[in-house]
């Protein structure tokens, strides 16, 4: 795993082979999201993969939460990270839905359909 300064990390399980997904793009993601505590993957909250229904938002736009952000860039077409956000970078505080507690670490795993 890479760490960032922010305090993301990042492991590509994939390497794409496609266009590299760059700051202003519309990207379209599958994505599976874990709970994470302790280096223990907890119950899943969320899966595009499960409904068949890939996510596309701006990247870096700020319309994610911010470990997706940063997360997301730089990878190619094709290719499949590991993202583990830590609080901070994702729901803080506040947790999301009822789902997400507060204070979370998120794992998720996101796979780069198309930019």
């Amino acid at each position: 795993m890479i760490t960032t300064p922010s305090g993301l990390q990042y492991e590509d399980t994939v390497v794409g082979s496609g266009a590299e997904a760059t700051k202003g793009q519309y990207v379209s993601v599958h994505y599976t999201g874990w709970l994470y505590e302790n280096g223990q993957v907890g119950s899943k909250f969320d899966s595009s993969k499960d409904r068949n229904d890939p996510f596309e938002f701006p990247l870096g736009g700020g319309m994610v939460i911010r470990g997706w952000d940063e997360g997301v860039q730089g990878m190619k077409v094709g290719g499949t990270r590991r993202l583990v956000i830590p609080s901070d970078l994702g729901y803080g505080s506040s947790g999301a839905g009822g789902v997400i507690p507060p204070n979370a670490t998120l794992l998720f795993e996101v796979e780069l359909l198309a930019v």
